[in-house]
């Protein structure tokens, strides 16, 4: 994720530019404190939902329908705070090799195609909610309307903050030549009409492939180049109301199973801020510390455990980097070698549950959350075996004269300390396993007991952080249900015109079988995790290849693990994976420092990939 951002030269300090900041700042403020306050909300109505059914035997019938119309209003508001920051997710791999002024400029056409997307579909979306007034939810009965709404407001506010962005830059030229462009581009597009009427299915080429791939390419968020393609196929080749994009975009964000996004982010924030993550790393550097690679090693384990809690890579990260870092730029490690390192363990735990991936997959394809949750742990061990390999290999002779080993004493001591953090993730899927919960509700049990641990163990629960965590929660849950959201349409599209039984006929006729099935999937992923920042790429495809594989002779949770670890690695891959790129934020090291030492991780997971993808056993054995 990247920001949108200007060279200096180019802010604005006029008068225009600070009355633009003015109202940004009050209208962030005015979205922020709901935003904040609907992702508590979502955890006390889901936690009070378990503890009604589990503890006293009397189900809150109306506890899913709240959370479901809340959620609606998290994700929509969440994505406008996410779009005041900078926060929805692109493709900047080209835009920022650019001259600066160049840069900008593409920036500047990124704010523009999305106020262009925002001010088509605004309509679109108030009709929607019109119509749906009639309609009754069955346990609260109040109109549908109250829940939509949020689609008007969220569209809304983002189409303000777009505005009052292009105001604040000091260089109106550049922003009038970026609004003459993207105008010219859409007039362009309705003048050519009656040709797109006669491409037939030709226009899946012009607007899915060429259109998509030019506005991601050019630095437009995800979510409005998918929006974009979907809204113009949709209204200049067929004859289907627009309105349609607005309910499959609903449909597409209101899955109650995503609720679980912006919990397992929080989660991630909570454990980082109670020092759990802290606790759980001291006792791996405890044990490992002494050998040589030790706290690679430790790195690698700490990634397992902490991703097995938080569901959030950047989370995972953030967490263990600051903790292992000094220590081993302090024994000779390179700082290219540990963001590459870093990174490829982020590709690594992708499967590890509770993973966002995992969640989104289970919601998209409709396989069940808790076998992916069982299958996901043995390929994340799989491939940290490989990872082990090339760590060994790289600091077999390293220098470990000044290290003191920490004797049992001191093991045991980090590990009682360790004992509740580590305990985490086995309770979270113990209570799935279990049925305490179900995998959206799993959530609201770990942070209530991070909650717990950080008050009365750890003794570590800032209570001025709480109000950011939640914001932040907010903002990049929203930013990516909004890619969900768009992505369904897509993939709604594609499904109308024919494609997905065009491409199950395609795949089915591959030589081979499964074997050459497999294969073509693992290339795909790839590329399409580094492109299409992972979970927009599972989203639109996962719908259409899941059946396919099905069809072969492909277990399904064989299948998604294969094509969750073929997203990672591409994601973790530079030039293009953006999370290479947070990797090297988090570690503040310049990417150019780990693109040589991470060849070797990357060659090490693709051959774990290779052994998950032969050895089925490996995902389904303990299904």
């Amino acid at each position: 994720m990247t920001a949108v951002t200007t060279p200096d030269s180019w802010q604005g300090t006029g008068r225009v530019a600070h009355w633009a900041r003015s109202p940004e700042t009050a209208l962030g403020h005015v979205l922020g404190v709901p935003a904040g306050l609907l992702v508590a909300a979502e955890i006390c109505v889901l936690l009070a939902g378990v503890i009604a059914r589990y503890v006293f035997r009397l189900p809150l019938i109306w506890s899913d329908e709240l959370a479901s119309i809340l959620f609606l209003w998290l994700a929509m508001l969440g994505s406008a705070m996410a779009f005041k920051r900078g926060d929805h997710m692109r493709m900047t791999a080209l835009v920022s090799k650019m001259e600066p002024d160049r840069r900008a400029f593409f920036d500047l056409l990124a704010t523009t195609a999305a106020l262009a997307f925002l001010l088509v579909i605004l309509p679109y979306a108030w009709e929607y909610a019109v119509e749906e007034a009639v309609m009754l939810t069955p346990a609260l009965e109040i109109s549908n309307s109250w829940r939509v709404a949020a689609m008007v407001v969220g569209f809304g506010a983002m189409a303000i903050f777009a505005l009052l962005r292009l105001l604040q830059v000091g260089q109106p030229r550049q922003v009038v030549k970026a609004l003459l462009l993207t105008a010219g581009i859409v007039l362009l597009m309705v003048l050519l009409k009656p040709l797109w009427r006669q491409l037939g299915n030709l226009n899946l080429v012009v607007f899915f492939v060429v259109g998509v791939a030019a506005a991601v390419f050019s630095g437009v968020p995800i979510a409005f180049a998918f929006g974009l393609a979907t809204l113009g196929y949709v209204m200049l080749t067929t004859n289907t109301p627009p309105m349609i994009v607005v309910g499959r975009m609903d449909e597409g964000v209101s899955h109650l199973i995503l609720l679980s996004v912006p919990l397992f982010v929080f989660l991630g924030q909570l454990i980082e801020m109670t020092g759990m993550a802290r606790a759980m790393v001291a006792f791996l550097a405890s044990v490992l510390g002494h050998v040589r690679g030790g706290l690679q090693y430790v790195l690698l384990a700490a990634m397992y455990l902490v991703s097995g809690i938080s569901g959030s890579k950047a989370a995972d990260m953030a967490a263990v980097a600051p903790v292992l870092f000094p220590e081993m730029k302090k024994r000779g490690a390179k700082e290219g070698d540990l963001v590459a390192l870093l990174a490829a363990t982020g590709a690594q735990t992708e499967t590890i549950p509770p993973s966002i991936v995992l969640i989104t997959i289970g919601s998209v394809t409709g396989v069940s959350i808790a076998a992916l949750f069982t299958g996901g742990l043995l390929p994340g061990l799989v491939l940290a075996v490989t990872l082990m390999a090339v760590v060994w290999w790289r600091y077999r002779h390293e220098d470990l004269s000044g290290v003191k080993r920490a004797n049992r004493r001191e093991v045991g001591r980090t590990l009682l300390i360790a004992l509740p953090a580590i305990a985490l993730p086995f309770i979270i899927r113990a209570a799935v396993v279990e049925g305490v919960a179900t995998a959206t509700e799993v959530s609201t049990i770990g942070i209530a007991y991070g909650v717990l641990a950080g008050l009365l163990i750890y003794r570590q629960f800032d209570w001025k952080r709480l109000y950011p965590m939640l914001v932040d929660t907010a903002s990049l849950s929203g930013s990516i249900l909004l890619i969900i959201g768009a992505a369904t349409a897509m993939a709604w599209g594609l499904t109308q015109s024919g494609f997905s039984r065009s491409l199950s006929e395609a795949m089915r006729a591959l030589p081979g079988g499964a074997g050459s099935f497999m294969a073509v999937s693992i290339l795909a992923f790839i590329i399409l995790g580094s492109v299409l920042e992972g979970i927009p790429a599972i989203v639109l495809f996962g719908p259409l290849l899941f059946p396919i594989a099905k069809a072969v002779g492909i277990h399904e949770v064989h299948y998604a693990m294969v094509v969750i670890l073929s997203m990672g690695i591409g994601l973790f891959a530079p030039p293009f994976g953006v999370g290479y790129y947070a990797a090297c934020a988090i570690s503040r090291t310049d990417p150019d420092e780990g693109i040589g030492p991470i060849v070797a991780y990357l060659i090490a997971l693709f051959v774990g990939l290779v052994v998950v993808a032969l050895v089925p056993w490996i995902s389904i054995g303990f299904l």
